[in-house]
Parts: structure tokens; sequence; C-alpha cells
């Protein structure tokens, strides 16, 4: 496995200390494999076999883990003859029913350290944020960046531009190593997750009857990302196809798909009137290969790919994104964090001075005095525009150049 420093560096100094550790994202971005390095960490630091339960709700093995009572009553076997402290890990817990009943009982012990995982967003529920409300910290985990997708392909001296349009076209889900990266193979293993995500995510949690309508709005939004969204707009769309659907139900179908985290919802934030506005939000994929597998690898998307790919950095980096209005003209992304707060365009090349003008317009107009940058896959820089700075958008997924200081 894999070292994914970027969640180990923020899950171990929380080990040991009185807080639920819940770590959250889509399917198969790799949150089994944090337990395990976790477990393993634990493992080489003299901690015994004994204190250590690990339930992975995935596997068959624990099947007969069913509700809250089963959960307990096994957690409590286990440990009967432990002395001293005890780690339990739940990976995939949202299986159990009314798990936080036993996970609150089990915090209340003080002896039991306590890791979970979960693949749905309501795992964290305001009914269930109540129960475990300021006894817990979020990890949330996304498929790989750009400098994690190099280290797992392995190749000493990589050809970082090749290796990008490989990433672009096959995303970042860690499994696809395991294989030949070659479309046939890379996207029969994305679609046969993008099927587990709808059927037993959505489907079956959601009691979805209507099937193919859930698959035309989902197409629909992998086809859109990065374009102004409304549910009136997919209703529209899904009547055309001849099929009848109320906006109320699209509403719900997108609903049940972000819960997922297969799909994130960007809220459009009004700089002047300083609101963020209810309507026309966009939406992006936790990874773009599940759209390439379902609609196709399409080079005329290039900038609604690029976006998502910056959007994704974004979170890794540990931003709340918005998207920016300012009177007419629109703002790619708004990013905060602490104190902080950039502006970002997203450009594939900046080739003509209308798209200059275009991209850096906008920002040109915001009269404060945070950071301001044009990212875009030209490869020739230097000519800052007035304080707002231009950077490769490869450099600035690798942290490299002056995208350090974001």
């Amino acid at each position: 496995m894999h070292e994914r420093n970027l969640y180990i560096d923020r899950i171990t100094p929380l080990i040991n200390t009185p807080v639920i550790k819940v770590i959250t994202g889509m399917r198969r971005v790799g949150k089994s494999c944090l337990l395990k390095l976790v477990i393993e960490r634990l493992r080489s630091g003299n901690i015994k076999e004994q204190q250590i339960v690990y339930i992975n709700k995935e596997s068959l093995d624990f099947d007969f883990i069913r509700n809250y009572q089963d959960l307990h009553a096994y957690v409590k076997k286990c440990f009967a003859d432990v002395k001293g402290l005890k780690y339990l890990f739940v990976d995939e817990i949202q299986e159990i029913e009314k798990w936080e009943k036993a996970i609150t009982s089990f915090f209340s012990d003080a002896d039991i350290d306590i890791f979970i995982t979960g693949s749905n967003a309501h795992l964290l529920s305001s009914e269930i944020a109540t129960l475990i409300s300021g006894r817990y910290v979020e990890i949330p985990v996304y498929s790989l960046s750009f400098e994690e997708f190099l280290l797992f392909r392995g190749i000493e001296k990589p050809d970082t531009s090749r290796e990008f349009a490989t990433f672009l076209r096959y995303g970042g889900l860690p499994a696809i190593h395991h294989f030949d990266l070659e479309e046939e193979v890379v996207y029969q293993y994305i679609s046969a997750l993008y099927d587990t995500i709808l059927l037993k995510d959505v489907v079956k949690r959601n009691n979805v009857r209507n099937i193919h309508l859930l698959e035309n709005v989902s197409r629909y939004l992998f086809d859109n990302i990065g374009n102004i969204f409304s549910a009136k707009r997919v209703a529209d769309y899904v009547k055309s196809q001849r099929m009848s659907v109320g906006v109320e139900t699209v509403q719900n179908y997108i609903a049940y798909l972000l819960s997922t985290f297969a799909v994130y919802k960007v809220s459009r934030y009004d700089i002047k009137g300083k609101r963020l506005l209810e309507l026309h939000e966009k939406y992006y994929l936790g990874d773009i290969g599940i759209r390439h597998a379902i609609l196709g690898f399409r080079e005329g998307d290039i900038s609604g790919l690029l976006e998502n790919l910056v959007f994704l950095e974004l979170k890794r980096r540990g931003y709340k994104v918005f998207i920016g209005q300012f009177g007419k003209q629109e703002i790619d992304f708004i990013a905060e964090k602490k104190n902080r707060k950039i502006y970002i365009q997203v450009a594939y090349l900046l080739a003509t001075p209308e798209t200059i003008k275009r991209e850096f317009s906008v920002l040109l107009r915001i009269d404060d005095n945070y950071p301001k940058y044009v990212l875009s896959m030209d490869t020739v820089f230097g000519n800052d525009v007035k304080g707002i700075q231009r950077i490769n958008l490869v450099d600035f997924l690798l942290g490299h150049d002056r995208a350090d200081s974001l």
C-alpha cells in the first residue's frame, strides 16, 4: 500500500485523542487502505493484536453485524479480557443500523480509540451529529491527486505531460493501478463501481423505483460538469427523452447522488451582495474517470474537466469552494479556509486576446487584496497582469512554482 501522506498526516495527530475519527468519501477512494495504514502504525508501535478490532462491513465475515446491538455485543466480546487502551476500526459503518448508539457507548468508556469510515454523506446527518456532537473529527478523503497518481504509477522519472494526459483520461481511483491503463479494462472497472454506487447507495438506500430515470439524471449531471445548472433544466431534458418527471423528483435524485460523494454541489456566491445564491449552482464529480466510463472520453470537454480537477485539488487542500458572481461575470472558484481567501479562473489555453480579457477582466474588477490566479495549460509565463498571477495548471496540481502559496 502506498502511504497517502496528506491523510496520514491529518489522522496521526488524532490517534489516542478523545475524539471519534470519521473518514468519509466515495467508494473506492482509499478509505479502507487508510484504516489499514493506521493499524500498521499501531502494530509497529508495539500495540498488541488483541488491542485492535477491525470490522469491514463489505466483507461477508461481518455480515452478522446488522445493527448497533450486534456491533456492541461483538466489540465487547473481543475486548472482554483486554487491559489498557483499545482501538476500534469500523469500515463502511453506515451498513450498520443505528450504529451511532453503539459508537456513543464505546466512546463513553474512554479507553477505546475509535476510527470509522463511511461512503454516505448522511453519516453525519443532524440527528447523528447531535448524538456525537463535539466528539468527532471528520477527515474527507478524495480520489488521487495528480501528485499521488504519479506516486502510484511508480515511474522514477515520469514524463509529466504524458502522465497528465493519462490522469485526465482515467481519473484518480487508486484501484485502477492494479491494471494496465487501457480504456477497456479501466472503464469496465469504473463502470462496475458506478453500478454499485447507483444500485446499492442510491436505489436500495432510498427505495428508488424508476432506475432508468435515475440513470438519465446522473448522465445529465456527468455531461454538464462545470455548467450552470437547475433542476428545471434537467427535468426539461428528461421530458425531451419522452419521460415524465417533475422538478421535485429531479431534486430528490440529485440529493441521493450527492449523498454518495460521487457528485459535489458548488453554490454561487454574489461578491457584490456578499451572499450565497440559491439558484444556478454547479456540480463536479468525485472522480472524472466515472464520467469517461459512462459517456466516453471527449477532448472537446477539456475546460470542464480541468475545472473538475482544480475543484478536487482545492477540496483536498481543505478549502471551502464557491462559484463567484460579480455583476454579470463569473469567477470559476472562490476558495476559503481560516482567514485566507483566493480567487481562481481556469482556462485551457490563453491563446487569444479575447480569452485573456475574459479570464482576467472580472478578477481586475474585484477591489480587495486577496490573491487572484489564472490557471491554464500554457507553459510560458512571467507576464502577470496587475498582480493577478498566471500559473501552469499542472504546476498548481503538483504544488510547484508560485502555486506553493495556494
